[in-house]
């Protein structure tokens, strides 16, 4: 009897599976023979896979799975705010184009930035839910988000650092394809745009250190410790990393997200200082504290690579971990303090200027 059941469940289970895998866009784009034979000429390619400059592995197994959804189900109330987080609306007037970067964060790791009077979008995920196709939803602390692309100045250039869910979203960049002309995108996160109908000829892929220069900007992709994937087959089958930016009188540092490790001190050897810094804070656990950082790690990131302004991103949006949502910007604040490390605490849709502080709790309203 337990058997038949088990080959009924199979019997209907096995061929939605296939067909959920198949048809639901949210996966993206298929690797492909011939793009892994692409891939392959990456010297970070290795075994079939992407690999970190480190070793790096999680504390995470079939077994502990069930614990840690009892564990973010039971808990996730007192984790959340009290209440929605407005994002102030955008005011075309004060981001004009005045030579002055400038930038606007609008929660975890979306973030509209000026430079050399050029629109670049990073990461542009402005969508409700960061585990659409999982058991279980990520909501986001902030209604209504995806209209905020429509109030939008027009975009010269979209960045992302690797395509997860939270950063890569399938509804944001179905609003964005016929938005913008120019992606730079890590190896490998192409294919999920072509799927979407983002033209192969807007789309550059990146290796890490590559670099190249566009609107008077030198681009350079950077390694992070972390890995990719949007499937149950396709882990690490694109890079990921952070960017930075470099105009002729500024440069700006966006680390993507990772643990830490021994790349910040290659990255500010090699190209700091930098006036901004936006670092990953938030999202970690102990048993996975190797492919994101504590906010202590983050704050000493900073400093590795040589940031005068640093700005902690990854948090503020989602409840990914099982930290509290606060927990993040209240001990960067703390480590910053400590280190005599300037860092700037903006609220999401909030305009900042360069050369303007910003480092009010506006956080504390939502407790």
């Amino acid at each position: 009897m337990i058997t038949s059941v088990i080959l009924l469940i199979l019997g209907f289970g096995l061929p939605f599976g296939y067909f959920y895998l198949k048809k639901n866009p949210q996966f993206g784009g298929k690797l492909e023979k011939d793009e892994k034979v692409s891939l392959r000429k990456s010297e970070h390619w290795k075994k079939g896979t992407f690999q970190n400059l480190s070793k790096t592995t999680m504390d995470m197994n079939l077994f502990k799975l069930p614990g840690l959804i009892k564990e973010n189900v039971k808990g996730r109330k007192a984790r959340d705010p009290k209440k929605l987080i407005p994002i102030a609306p955008f005011k075309a007037s004060d981001f004009n184009k005045d030579g002055v970067p400038k930038f606007i964060w609008y929660g975890h790791s979306v973030l509209l930035l000026q430079l050399n009077d050029k629109n670049i979008l990073i990461d542009p995920m402005f969508g409700q839910d960061a585990s659409p196709v999982g058991p279980i939803r990520t909501k986001r602390f902030s209604a209504n988000c995806l209209e905020l692309i429509e109030k939008l100045p027009a975009i010269d250039l979209i960045l992302m650092t690797h395509d997860h869910y939270d950063h890569l979203d399938f509804h944001s960049m179905r609003l964005l394809r016929n938005k913008v002309e120019t992606f730079l995108v890590p190896l490998g996160v192409g294919r999920h745009l072509l799927k979407w109908g983002v033209d192969s000829k807007h789309i550059t892929e990146f290796d890490w250190w590559q670099e190249h220069k566009l609107f008077g900007i030198d681009f350079i992709f950077t390694p992070s410790r972390h890995f990719s994937g949007r499937g149950a087959f396709d882990r690490a089958k694109s890079l990921w990393g952070g960017w930075i930016l470099k105009s002729g009188k500024h440069s700006i540092y966006w680390s993507g997200d990772g643990g830490y490790d021994e790349h910040f001190k290659l990255i500010g050897e090699k190209y700091g200082p930098f006036d901004w810094g936006f670092i990953e804070c938030g999202q970690y656990n102990e048993r996975w504290y190797q492919i994101h950082m504590y906010p202590e790690e983050a704050v000493q990131a900073a400093i590795d690579t040589k940031v005068n302004q640093a700005i902690p991103v990854h948090w503020g949006a989602f409840s990914l971990a099982l930290h509290h949502w606060t927990d993040p910007i209240d001990r960067f604040v703390k480590a910053s303090e400590v280190n005599n490390q300037q860092y700037l605490s903006p609220a999401p849709g909030e305009i900042i200027e360069f050369g303007q502080l910003a480092s009010n709790s506006w956080w504390k309203k939502y407790l």
